[in-house]
């Protein structure tokens, strides 16, 4: 959701005196529930068009930012990783989105028992992203299901393995996805009527809860689903029966229950992980107005420790089957996680480039993986600088446009970004915002339009009705 912090109101109040000194006066604005403009859809690779993000006021939304989490502290302790560091870091470096990770075993420990100090613990990060003007996803996340298996998600009340076996792979814990006790569990979840009750009820306190917090921009329903494979079939087979038979069922029903408390905030869902391996989602049509489709971008060679290949094409090929779903069924593209464990190895600049290039062709955002301060996944060091290569993700891009964008992209090389757009006619919003890294930028527009600066990092561009516009920022 589009909001207003104390930091903009300031510039914001200046907004009517600017706006009369390059367009004449305006016939009244229309009606309440009047229709926003329309906002420009991006070209996808198979020939069609993918909608994009928007916000309340018809703007197009783009969302760049990391995962924030805390798997390793549960009950008491549980989100006392996170702290107002993580917020007021991720803004100072151009981000303005943020994938945080909440678990159904600490919200419900027992049946029907829901956590209310887990719930004030997410409202306080909730507080923290809103101060700096942070967009937040809430993900139920899960790996490996939940606790049952000694990892998170799920509760283990809501764990049925029909005593099928569970051996742990602590080196390869993904590979637990496929033993038979897991498996099951997922069955079980997906077809059990009590434990389809439960976790609709679990999605209904939350939004319930948090529908009318200012930084919640949306829902991520399951993280990372899969499911149980049949005899003799193949992964990317089995992979579009569940997202088709189990997975398009699941959303439709959680949707519905979070549209009897919450009418208005984005629903996020996302195709089992196989996406990755360049296979398109098997999942139908989620009967709501505001889906957004959530694939994750790992390549598996490059999370077992491999450098980038350029020439396996692993980009171009998950592109080409990511856009399917998007373009078929007509909803926008944030994809929820990605970013290589190794990002030092020699091909790693160039896929951080190539990756980036890639998501702005189709996508409204992203959330790399993870948003921490240390080694590991972890996007910066103790000190708050980001690790290598991984200062690429962090480029000028324009948060919200009022209008119809034509063509947007930055020029890494000579530090130039560009923006074309087609500014709203005269019932829309006339603000476009722009996001910049830290550095020196400056920032100028042509097309019947104006550039307040607001603040370092930050620049509102106020346009004229109708007008075509073009924005550029230069480095230095």
């Amino acid at each position: 959701m589009s909001r207003t912090t104390p930091a903009w109101r300031t510039a914001l109040a200046g907004v009517a005196l600017a706006t009369a000194l390059i367009t004449p006066a305006v016939p009244a604005a229309a009606a309440p529930g009047a229709a926003a403009p329309a906002p420009a859809a991006r070209p996808g690779t198979g020939g069609g068009a993918i909608p994009v993000l928007t916000d309340e006021r018809g703007r197009a939304l783009t969302l760049r930012g990391w995962n924030v989490e805390d798997k390793a502290n549960r009950g008491d302790a549980a989100l006392s990783a996170i702290t107002e560091r993580h917020f007021r870091d991720l803004r100072a470096k151009g981000f303005n989105f943020a994938r945080l990770l909440v678990f159904w075993d600490d919200l419900e420990p027992r049946p029907g028992r829901y956590s209310q100090t887990y719930l004030r613990k997410i409202e306080r990060v909730l507080d923290w992203a809103a101060k700096y003007d942070v967009n937040v996803l809430l993900d139920a996340h899960q790996d490996v299901f939940g606790p049952a298996f000694g990892h998170r998600g799920v509760p283990a009340w809501a764990t049925r393995t029909d005593g099928l076996p569970f051996t742990p792979r602590p080196d390869d814990w993904f590979s637990e996805y496929f033993e038979p006790a897991v498996q099951r569990a997922f069955t079980h979840l997906y077809a059990d009527e009590d434990l389809r009750r439960a976790q609709a009820r679990m999605w209904r306190v939350l939004a319930d809860r948090f529908e009318d917090h200012p930084a919640v921009i949306g829902y991520d329903l399951i993280n990372e689903p899969m499911g149980e494979l049949r005899e003799g079939e193949d992964l990317p087979t089995a992979a579009r029966r569940i997202e088709r038979d189990q997975l398009t069922p699941l959303y439709n029903r959680l949707a519905d229950t979070i549209r009897s408390v919450d009418p208005s905030t984005w629903i996020f869902v996302e195709p089992t992980p196989i996406v990755g391996e360049g296979v398109p989602t098997g999942l139908g049509r989620i009967d709501d107005p505001k889906v957004v489709y959530a694939p994750h971008f790992y390549n598996t060679a490059m999370e077992a420790g491999a450098d980038y290949d350029p020439g396996a094409r692993w980009i171009e090929t998950y592109e080409q089957a990511v856009t399917r779903y998007p373009e078929e069924y007509r909803v926008p593209v944030v994809v929820g996680e990605w970013g290589p464990l190794n990002n030092s190895l020699p091909h790693m600049n160039r896929f951080y480039r190539e990756a980036m290039a890639s998501l702005g062709r189709y996508g409204s955002g992203w959330a790399g993986y993870v948003w921490c301060y240390g080694g590991g996944y972890c996007a910066v060091d103790g000190a708050g600088t980001f690790r290598t290569n991984k200062e690429l993700t962090a480029e000028p891009y324009a948060e919200a446009v009022a209008g119809t964008v034509r063509s947007a992209g930055y020029d890494a090389g000579a530090g130039v970004y560009r923006l074309s757009y087609e500014a709203a006619d005269r019932r829309g919003s006339r603000l476009t915002e722009l996001s910049l890294p830290p550095g020196a930028w400056r920032v100028s527009a042509r097309g019947g339009a104006l550039v307040l600066r607001t603040s370092p990092g930050r620049a509102l561009i106020l346009a004229a009705p109708g007008h075509r516009v073009t924005v550029t920022a230069t480095r230095g």
